[in-house]
């Protein structure tokens, strides 16, 4: 059990040497104990309210009962979509990382009953889709009359399939149990018998088959995972689409399936896809060394951060197929933004990052995590937005924004989601190669990380993300010699985002002291990170201070809807504001370029938040002029936690 979890990385744990891997390691989240005012009332809600109310609404609403069926062959499908069966394993996902910091027995023996209804619905040769296997004569109309003929459009029977993957292994290396693993195995030795060269060809309508078969190849050490991952992949781009077509669905490009993903230069379609097609290349291309793969992710994060990325680091702006738009189509009425899609950003962020070494990966992955992000989820952990707006004006938004939370959805995908990613969080601090130890994201706890043949204990106490001073103990079980390696923040560097999509308006890079024991210390900046190379001893302590102005946020010219209009930031946190903090309206207030903004922490508001004041210009209709108010405005992803009314992110600029 213990080498079980030993091993147990984000990505699936490494059961097996590999001959090739990302060549920097994620330290794994079993071996960082959080101890931050920040994230850890967080994942402590996910555990005790969160997943127990996904559990429950899985039970509610039939996503049980449809593998019951399944396994009896009476009844009929009754939830609406064929992909819910993978509610149910994102939530055993989350449960499973929960159980690997946090023993509880009596979870641990639901998740066990869960998996054993599962395993009932498994067909004899391995094929596990509720949808279908209930009544094979009358399956989902997105189905198609056999299996896997819809493949490549609706069915999701492989999407389910990758999912159940993720599930399994993450249940294997919890608890060293194989309940699960084996039901996942069966499955994924189905696939490999019906699709590959001389057999079926299909391109997944909805990627993560990919990356759940890379996480089986982890765990097995079997290549012809690995092989049908990358089998999958390369079928792209080979459909007889109509390419001259304007419609994504027609001409392919909706699926990323209209040019061979070699050739992708340009992050389209629908935006979660799009995220685990991208990190599926990367994790294959780490394990294979395809240098192709490499190039195309290059391309399409670069165009996603420059020209495709909220300034809050949403992404996927079009509702009408939750996908990308164009180059700089970033409407704020009708921005899409779903949580999905933002969670596999921080996905591929790091993969991203794993196989370059350079901290914009992660000054984007922090973007996205304090703010688009956590969004999704309401401070009580049981109400959720699937989209995430920019703006809500009375009587003036998109069909498809949401106004205020739900508590489910009929499509549950991102509650879901959220389960099994915030358990996860704490594998995205630390990484290490060689000689070298990464410090990545600034949460106060504690790390046990083996480098060569010694244990180095790193303790971090700060209050992140509302003040900058981070404090690192770090105890080396023996003096050692290794280069700490500490990002420096793109924002405290003036860089809004590593592109020129957004900006800081007059302002400088702040100069960022380091001291080790006391004393200020010189650093080169390598990608991003402060080098510290010494003999680290037990009770060395390094501090860093990073300089937390209020910067206003401006948006490159292409970007129409946000000229002469600025935005708020603080440190890693976006801004925003609401209606009921600044008298009822928030959609007549602009910014005078000299203003001013003072931070004030504000414990009882919104579970204890950093809010922004300041003196703006309020627009009166009635008497055709215009007066000075004081405007808060608070952290974006806190917001709609109260009641239901305006918001907006983006300002007019006035003089």
């Amino acid at each position: 059990m213990k080498k079980l979890i030993a091993a147990f990385l984000i990505y699936g744990g490494i059961a097996n040497a590999q001959v090739k891997d990302y060549p920097i390691q994620p330290v794994a989240f079993t071996k960082v104990k959080l101890d931050d005012k920040f994230w850890s009332p967080r994942i402590e809600t996910n555990r005790t309210v969160t997943i127990p109310a996904s559990f429950a609404r899985c039970e509610n609403t039939g996503r049980v009962k449809n593998f019951e069926m399944a396994a009896t062959h009476t009844g009929s499908f009754c939830t609406k979509y064929p992909f819910d069966d993978t509610d149910i394993y994102k939530t055993i996902e989350g449960a499973s990382y929960s159980l690997a910091v946090h023993p509880d027995a009596k979870l641990d023996a639901y998740v066990d009953s869960l998996i054993a209804i599962v395993g009932r619905a498994q067909e004899p040769d391995g094929y596990l889709y509720t949808a279908r296997t209930i009544d094979p004569l009358h399956p989902h109309s997105w189905a198609g009359t056999e299996r896997w003929v819809k493949e490549n459009e609706l069915s999701h029977e492989l999407y389910d399939s990758g999912h159940m993957f993720e599930a399994a292994s993450a249940h294997y290396l919890a608890t060293g149990k194989r309940n699960f693993l084996n039901i996942a195995l069966k499955n994924a030795d189905l696939l490999v018998n019906t699709f590959g060269p001389g057999k079926r060809h299909v391109a997944p309508g909805h990627e993560i088959v990919e990356m759940g078969l890379v996480r089986l190849y982890r765990i097995t050490g079997k290549k012809d995972y690995l092989n049908l991952a990358k089998f999958f992949i390369d079928e792209r781009g080979k459909r007889a689409y109509d390419k001259n077509s304007p419609d994504e669905w027609k001409n392919g490009m909706y699926w990323q399936d209209n040019v061979p993903v070699v050739d992708e230069d340009e992050a389209e379609g629908h935006a979660v896809r799009a995220m685990y097609l991208y990190s599926g290349m990367a994790d294959v291309a780490a394990l294979t060394g395809d240098k192709q793969y490499i190039a195309a992710i290059d391309r399409l994060w670069n165009n996603m951060v420059s020209k495709k990325m909220y300034v809050q680091g949403s992404i996927g702006a079009v509702g009408d197929g939750e996908r990308f738009g164009a180059n700089y189509e970033l409407p704020n009425a009708t921005a899409y933004n779903e949580t999905c899609a933002a969670i596999g950003e921080v996905f591929w962020d790091q993969r991203m990052f794993l196989l370059h070494g350079d901290s914009k990966y992660i000054d984007v992955l922090e973007k996205v995590l304090y703010n688009g992000l956590i969004s999704g989820v309401g401070l009580d952990g049981k109400s959720f937005f699937y989209t995430n707006a920019m703006q809500i004006t009375n009587g003036v938004k998109g069909d498809d924004v949401e106004a205020a939370r739900s508590g489910w959805f009929e499509c549950s995908c991102c509650p879901t989601n959220m389960v099994r990613f915030l358990p996860s969080l704490p594998g995205y601090m630390y990484a290490q190669k060689g000689n070298n130890i990464y410090v990545n994201l600034f949460i106060a706890g504690n790390a046990d990380i083996k480098l060569n043949n010694n244990d180095v204990k790193i303790t971090q106490v700060n209050n992140y993300p509302w003040n900058g001073l981070l404090n690192f103990n770090i105890e080396p079980t023996s003096p050692t010699n290794f280069n700490l390696l500490v990002r420096i923040p793109g924002w405290s560097r003036a860089e809004a985002i590593p592109s020129d999509l957004y900006a800081y308006e007059n302002s400088k890079p702040s100069k960022v002291i380091i001291k080790v024991n006391g004393r200020p210390v010189d650093y080169k900046i390598e990608n991003g990170y402060a080098v510290i190379k010494k003999e680290w001893k037990k009770g060395d302590r390094l501090q860093m201070d990073l300089p937390m102005k209020v910067n206003k946020v401006i948006a490159n010219h292409a970007l129409k809807e946000d000229n002469n209009k600025v935005a708020l930031q603080r440190g890693p946190v976006m801004y925003t504001a609401e209606w009921v903090d600044n008298n009822g309206r928030v959609s007549d207030l602009s910014i005078p370029r000299n203003a001013t903004f003072t931070p004030q922490f504000d414990g009882g508001l919104l579970n204890g938040v950093t809010v922004l004041k300041g003196e703006v210009v309020r627009k009166d209709s009635l008497a055709n002029g215009s007066s000075k108010v004081m405007l808060t405005v608070i952290p974006y992803y806190s917001w709609a936690n109260r009641c239901k009314g305006e918001m907006q992110v983006w300002f007019p600029a006035v003089n």
